[in-house]
């Protein structure tokens, strides 16, 4: 496994953006009946999700969420010394989209920017990205930007996955200081591939007029090719094998216990999920902030939407908190961090 301690390292600050376009999961009678909607939404936690309007994109809702947290810190733009953008929906295939962030931002061309792609486990590797980089000479702050449009990519006529997703884009600022040591586990089981993903669009099955059309699927959804396919059952399976497993192991290499934290945040798969976990574990349920009933599943942007949107004002000292996703590759990540005087700003709309 890969588990990795930064020193000197930590988050300043954090933004979040999501679209004011509200899709209500009531309304998809279209789909289910009435009382399988109430079901559903009784047993995966989500009311509602935002979807991004036609023409925007991950990068203008990350855009949106970096621009506040500039502002909101009176950030130097001559001090960002790399610019990290991590989606799985991006602007383009060619060229990346970090690069074209860091034009619109006004950040010097001395930015350092790479593009990441991972799922729902991404933020938590992103992170570790932006520590590592960080914990390097030449480098004393990262702007970590990770967002998704899932709307984008997901079939309104497919039950498992209509319900779930929604889209948001956040800013993280990572930099040197006076930080105490941070933790991370990082683990995956590419022969869950299968799992979560979408077929078709790639180089492995280029587009075609075939791949395009939606279809009623092997399972009885209807979707295309390029469109999102999940098997919930598998990865729940897997997330109960791992995600419990995970967190005892990084809490046992912390040398802290499971009471003592301050904070569990999960990334927002489905309710059902992780309160499950939740009282597997015998953690405080008071202690696990949820967002996914306004915001839906936003894959890699779903745990700092939760900060953002759960605990503003609430990581101002030594708050011990455990982060935690899980989801596509298969793969996952949990990490230790004591947040201190971290600055949240307050959620945007766009």
């Amino acid at each position: 496994m890969a588990f990795i301690t930064y020193n000197g390292v930590g988050i300043r600050a954090l933004s979040a953006c999501v679209p004011s376009k509200i899709m209500y999961n009531h309304d998809l009678d279209y789909l289910i009946s009435q009382d399988e909607i109430d079901k559903t939404i009784n047993s995966i936690g989500i009311s509602e999700k935002r979807f991004a309007e036609a023409g925007v994109c991950a990068s203008d809702l990350c855009f949106e969420a970096a621009k506040q947290l500039l502002k909101d810190n009176d950030v130097d733009l001559s001090t960002i010394d790399m610019l990290l953008f991590l989606s799985q929906t991006p602007d383009y295939k060619i060229p990346a989209t970090s690069p074209i962030l860091q034009e619109r931002l006004g950040l010097p061309k001395t930015t350092a920017c790479l593009d990441l792609s991972l799922g729902c486990s991404g933020y938590v590797y992103a992170l570790s990205t932006a520590y590592a980089y960080v914990s390097m000479l030449g480098i004393n702050r990262v702007l970590l930007l990770v967002g998704e449009t899932f709307s984008k990519i997901t079939s309104l006529y497919d039950k498992v996955n209509a319900p779930l997703y929604g889209d948001a884009g956040t800013a993280t600022l990572v930099e040197k200081g006076d930080f105490t040591t941070s933790y991370f586990e990082l683990m995956s089981d590419g022969s869950g591939k299968d799992s979560v993903m979408i077929p078709a669009g790639e180089c492995r099955n280029p587009f075609s007029i075939e791949n395009f059309r939606v279809e009623e699927q092997e399972d009885g959804n209807k979707r295309s090719g390029q469109q999102i396919y999940m098997n919930g059952m598998d990865v729940f399976n897997f997330a109960l094998r791992v995600v419990p497993k995970s967190i005892k192991s990084v809490l046992e290499r912390v040398d802290i216990s499971l009471e003592n934290l301050d904070y569990l945040i999960f990334h927002q798969a489905n309710r059902f999920m992780t309160d499950f976990f939740v009282k597997k574990m015998k953690f405080d349920s008071r202690k696990v902030p949820y967002c996914l009933e306004r915001f839906g599943n936003t894959s890699s942007a779903s745990i700092p939407l939760t900060i953002v949107s759960e605990l503003k004002g609430k990581l101002d000292t030594k708050t011990k908190v455990v982060l935690c996703g899980f989801g596509a590759g298969l793969s996952w990540g949990t990490s230790y961090i004591e947040f201190q005087n971290c600055n949240v700003s307050s959620l945007i709309e766009y």
